[in-house]
């Protein structure tokens, strides 16, 4: 059973930056794809951003794209979320998601939550205006 554990959530003022840490145990990390998602209050959990096992192939949700990239280091079995420029908007619980393939080259796939097979416990981003 892999488990995900995400970190480095908080508070920050419009325009900062934040790093989002996922750390994985209980499977072998570099036969997942990894991905994030965000959830604002009332709404549905949206795709943030994916990267495939070795991080060759990253997506990015329309919203963030320019302001949000994805990395993952194997050896560490961690996958991070930078995020610079963060507007009010962006803030939401944040969740980290494991799917077991190599990698998912359709929109379809990496940006649907049915398409992870495990899910970590989120952690809150609030940006102030």
């Amino acid at each position: 059973q892999v488990q995900l554990v995400e970190s480095g959530g908080g508070l920050v003022q419009a325009g900062g930056s934040l790093r989002l840490s996922c750390a994985a145990s209980g499977g072998t990390f570099s036969n997942y794809t990894m991905g994030w998602f965000g959830q604002a209050p009332g709404k549905e959990r949206e795709f943030v951003a994916v990267s495939n096992w070795s991080g060759g192939s990253r997506y990015y949700g329309d919203s963030v794209k320019g302001r949000f990239t994805i990395s993952r280091d194997n050896a560490k079995i961690t996958v991070y979320l930078q995020m610079n420029s963060l507007k009010p908007e962006d803030t939401a619980v944040f969740y980290c998601a494991a799917a077991r393939v190599r990698s998912y080259s359709d929109t379809y796939y990496y940006a649907s939550t049915s398409s992870y097979n495990y899910w970590g416990q989120g952690t809150q981003v609030t940006v102030s205006s």
